[in-house]
């Protein structure tokens, strides 16, 4: 269990001097051309191979800049993570477009357009306290102590 634990270690430096390299160290203008998050970062066993999950906020366009810009310093974090980590060896660094996002973002589209559909139709959405045609509360029949 101790090489798994040193895994997710060097997964979560890495993560951690990524984050900071993405913001003071990469030069590449495609890299800044639209919001860049890292939301995970997956290391082999053997720590030769490290997958680095982004998620990059703007138009497609820019998404597809921003990987390239990525792809294209990848040798440039892999030599500053084995300077910064002290590793023997360095992993080859990979970046993966995360569209974890852009699909819980498309999900939540979907699911208002459905309810603003229902308003409209005068329907009310299952799971609700309220009855078609009535601002009755349960136990209201109950008389009052007097």
């Amino acid at each position: 269990m101790a090489q798994g634990r040193r895994v997710e270690r060097v997964a979560a430096l890495i993560r951690k001097e990524v984050s900071e390299l993405l913001i003071n160290g990469i030069r590449d203008e495609r890299v800044h051309q639209g919001m860049v998050s890292i939301t995970e970062v997956e290391v082999s066993g053997d720590l030769q191979h490290c997958k680095i999950f982004v998620s990059v906020f703007g138009e497609a366009q820019e998404r597809d800049q921003v990987l390239e810009g990525l792809q294209a310093a990848s040798g440039f974090l892999r030599g500053e993570l084995g300077r910064r980590l002290q590793m023997r060896r360095s992993p080859e660094v990979v970046f993966q477009l995360d569209r974890g996002l852009e699909r819980g973002t498309s999900v939540l589209g979907l699911l208002n357009r459905l309810e603003d559909e229902r308003q409209q139709r005068g329907e009310v959405p299952p799971g609700s306290d309220e009855e078609p045609g009535g601002d009755e509360q349960i136990g209201s029949d109950e008389q009052p102590n007097g």
